[in-house]
């Protein structure tokens, strides 16, 4: 089994910043890209960022330039520095998981259980 371990959320004023975490623990042979997508109540789950093993980034127009993802490769950890957030960043955040096990051709799919992010003064 594979568990994705979320931390970081809370309630932060607008303009203020939050790191969120995200570990990736049990058989996982290597990892393809790591993520982060968000839901905001009503609305459908969206990308944030993504990066992969090699160190691209990819990240949503609304969060280009204020929230940064990085990996730390030998923890199979995800930080996302969210900084300057706004109240539409309020949402229930996913860390998102592609990996691959050992002797298995395939690649799997994992997501992360969420953390609540609050913008609001």
């Amino acid at each position: 089994q594979v568990q994705l371990v979320e931390s970081g959320g809370g309630l932060v004023q607008p303009g203020g910043s939050l790191r969120l975490s995200c570990v990736a623990s049990g058989s996982i042979f290597s990892i393809d890209a790591m993520g982060w997508y968000r839901q905001a109540p009503g609305k459908q789950r969206e990308l944030v960022a993504t990066i992969t093993s090699g160190g691209i980034t990819n990240y949503a127009d609304s969060v280009k330039g204020r929230f940064t993802l990085s990996r730390d490769n030998a923890k199979n950890t995800a930080y996302l520095q969210m900084n300057s957030l706004k109240p539409e960043d309020t949402a229930v955040y996913h860390c998102n998981l592609r990996c691959r096990k050992q002797f298995r051709p395939e690649d799997f799919e994992y997501w992360g259980q969420g953390t609540q992010v609050t913008v609001s003064s």
